[in-house]
């Protein structure tokens, strides 16, 4: 049986997350405690007791669900789990995969999400932009209603068969979601998140963070890890460096990811971080595919076998 794992983007936070595995391993606090550290905010605290407008702030639940992947990491080698053959992230996820496969150091990437997170929510004024999952429409069914709309609109998250969500200027997002609900969508629900994610208006965002990007040390990652882009490994620390900054406006092709660690072989996909958002996509993009989850007490045993 061929691992893989996966580590989860925004959305997948609460407020208290890992509180059953925090009272049985101190690594999750001590971890929590470090990341708060590097950004000067009270981290723990804010994850264990909000509120919640606290939390779903995106510089602070970016470097948040990236300390939950990592410690939960660190405790599942501590336990002995087996090593992946290949990991991905689901957007900001894809920073927990790299300082997981050894790529990005963990100071480093808590610094650089905090910052993403910064730029990412002061690109658009709050209200003007939006984001819409649509659902039972083909990914091509999407786009061209996107393609219809007036102004800024497009696919963010391609997250998996008859699941994608749109991006964009809010006026935009609300024709494309009208044009969707007349070629027959099941259903279109508006997110509530603080900007309009991996679509054109992240580019001043993208922009600013390139220096920020090229100033930590990225080595080599010792597993591979498909990224968002393209559903791909880059063949160099160069072009997985480009395709990590060309991330925040991109949509981030999920499906693709993970047929890309089916079709390489993995068989048991692990989700390495809080929530199930990803199991329950990964089982409608493959459902040969099992899943383990590691963001509760029970769900770390089960998936270690102790």
């Amino acid at each position: 049986m061929s691992l893989g794992f996966v580590f989860p983007g925004q959305g997948a936070q609460s407020v208290g997350m890992l509180s059953d595995l925090a009272a049985e391993y101190p690594q999750i606090r001590e971890h929590f405690e470090a990341a708060g550290e590097e950004i000067s905010e009270p981290l723990w605290r804010i994850v264990t007791e909000g509120p919640d407008e606290a939390l779903v702030r995106t510089a602070i639940t970016q470097p948040a669900l990236l300390t939950a992947s990592v410690a939960l990491w660190a405790i599942w080698q501590a336990e002995g789990g087996a090593a992946p053959a290949c990991v991905a992230g689901h957007s900001l996820g894809e920073y927990s995969a790299l300082v997981c496969a050894g790529a990005l150091s963990f100071t480093d990437a808590v610094r650089l999400v905090n910052r993403r997170g910064q730029l990412m929510q002061e690109a658009v004024p709050q209200g003007q932009g939006a984001m819409a999952a649509v659902l039972g429409l083909e990914d091509r069914q999407v786009e061209e209603a996107c393609a219809a709309a007036s102004g800024v609109v497009s696919a963010a998250n391609y997250n998996a068969p008859g699941q994608v969500v749109i991006a964009g200027t809010a006026a935009a997002v609300q024709e494309a979601a009208e044009n969707c609900r007349q070629t027959g969508a099941r259903r279109v629900t508006f997110l509530q998140v603080s900007g309009p994610f991996h679509c054109a208006l992240m580019e001043p965002a993208q922009k600013a963070f390139a220096a920020d990007l090229e100033s930590v040390t990225i080595q080599k990652p010792a597993i591979p890890v498909v990224q968002n882009v393209d559903a791909t490994t880059a063949a160099s620390v160069g072009e997985l460096r480009e395709k990590l900054l060309a991330q925040i406006s991109q949509p981030v092709l999920w499906t693709g990811c993970v047929r890309t660690m089916a079709d390489s072989g993995v068989t048991r996909l692990v989700e390495c971080g809080p929530g199930r958002v990803l199991a329950g996509l990964i089982k409608r993009v493959d459902k040969s595919l099992m899943t383990d989850n590691l963001g509760t007490l029970d769900g770390m045993r089960e998936a270690l076998g102790i």
